[in-house]
């Protein structure tokens, strides 16, 4: 063993205890059984210090940069990982501010400008990458396997359709789709259930891809996608159903009531919303610890924010809706994200050609680390359907609902 092996071991006493199936190798040591699944190389004393205390996200961003090899499959590597890392939600970023102060930052953090810049950074990164590892619809959301043999463009239309028969859509009806990503429910919603619909984005990429879609299928003037802040949206708009998906986690934890207030101001007395988004895992929890969620701020989406499911419905009741019905979709995601991660695996080379390595490494640890999170429990994925009350008491059959939800959820079945 080299003085430098003598001098780790007595500054970093906890290393030793590898988790399983890693070797790891620095500069004049080693440690691990050899070979296994999972190695990783430090270029130096600094690195190894992160790894010992469990800075994850360091050693990810490291990673990014090229200073840190990892090779192994992914799901290999995330199993360390998640061994190294520990449960964030245990120790996870707490949100601390006080309301006020929190709310006083978000007007910086979360004005219109830095709102586009920061969703233009994460999804017009360049489409045919995308288009690399989702599906043909270029879903961009957790799918729903309703049969577990559904191949992940099945279980895609699937979670479109489901959305749609919660919301009870039906022709001529005015449907809003906030933040509708390249299109696939605004479309699906259009041809399979006949409404006027209405998309906005803060996308480049996805307006201009949308809109060649909508004159592709002969849509114009059923379907329109504009490139929009949802805070732009005219009150005097009124729609019948509204959809938004992925699309809370950029709104910021101090805007949420104000968003919610928003969408019930959109939407018709009587109407249904539909909010589907990625939650914190636990409560009081700002982000992933063992700095994975700075990563993925700095390299993935910069601004985005998660709050636990029942902060979500306080926000939700907040903003003047009722809340009706809540579906937990985690092991859906989980294994949407393995679906995406080993699409991506399957294409390195044509992906390092249209991004370059930094952007391929961060979306490898990306998609995979995202997956592994879901499957253990540190983020959840809620779908929140809600309505704006008509304070109507006296609705024949449905007298008291003071909304078109029935007295059952048999509606929603495929």
């Amino acid at each position: 063993m080299s003085a430098l092996t003598h001098l780790m071991a007595s500054r970093l006493p906890s290393l030793p205890a590898l988790p399983p199936g890693l070797a790891l190798e620095w500069p004049g040591g080693h440690l691990g059984v050899q070979p296994a699944p999972v190695r990783l190389r430090l270029p130096d004393l600094r690195s190894l210090g992160w790894l010992a205390q469990g800075r994850i996200g360091r050693i990810a961003d490291a990673y990014v940069r090229g200073d840190v090899d990892i090779e192994g499959a992914m799901p290999d590597v995330m199993a360390v990982a998640g061994e190294l890392a520990g449960d964030p939600r245990r120790n996870g970023a707490p949100a601390l501010l006080p309301h006020w102060l929190a709310r006083l930052l978000a007007g910086a953090r979360h004005d219109r400008r830095r709102d586009a810049e920061q969703v233009q950074f994460h999804y017009d990164v360049c489409d045919a990458f995308y288009a690399l590892w989702l599906d043909e619809q270029r879903v961009y959301s957790c799918a729903y396997f309703r049969d577990a043999d559904m191949s992940l463009a099945q279980a895609q239309q699937a979670k479109l359709e489901h959305i749609c028969r919660k919301l009870a859509l039906a022709p001529g009806q005015r449907f809003l789709d906030i933040g509708a990503g390249w299109g696939a429910l605004l479309l699906w919603a259009a041809e399979h259930h006949g409404v006027r619909a209405t998309g906005i984005t803060l996308s480049k990429h996805q307006h201009a891809h949308v809109n060649r879609l909508i004159d592709e299928r002969g849509l114009r003037g059923q379907v329109d996608m504009q490139l929009l802040d949802y805070r732009d949206l005219p009150d005097t708009e009124a729609f019948d159903r509204i959809a938004s998906v992925g699309m809370f986690e950029h709104v910021g934890r101090a805007n949420l009531s104000d968003y919610f207030a928003r969408l019930y101001r959109l939407l018709k007395p009587g109407g249904l919303l539909l909010n589907h988004g990625i939650t914190a895992g636990a409560v009081g929890i700002g982000q992933l610890g063992a700095g994975m969620g700075d990563f993925i701020e700095q390299h993935i989406f910069p601004g985005g924010e998660l709050v636990h499911v029942s902060e979500a419905a306080s926000h939700l009741a907040e903003g003047g809706l009722e809340l009706l019905d809540v579906e937990n979709l985690r092991p859906h995601y989980a294994r949407t994200l393995w679906e995406w991660s080993d699409g991506l695996e399957r294409q390195i080379p044509q992906a390092r050609e249209l991004v370059g390595e930094a952007t391929l490494r961060a979306y490898r640890l990306y998609l995979a680390g995202s997956a592994m999170s879901f499957e253990r429990g540190w983020l959840s994925i809620y779908q929140l359907l809600a309505s704006r009350p008509d304070g109507q008491l006296d609705g024949g059959a449905l007298r008291g609902a003071q909304s078109v939800y029935p007295f059952n959820r048999n509606y929603m079945a495929g």
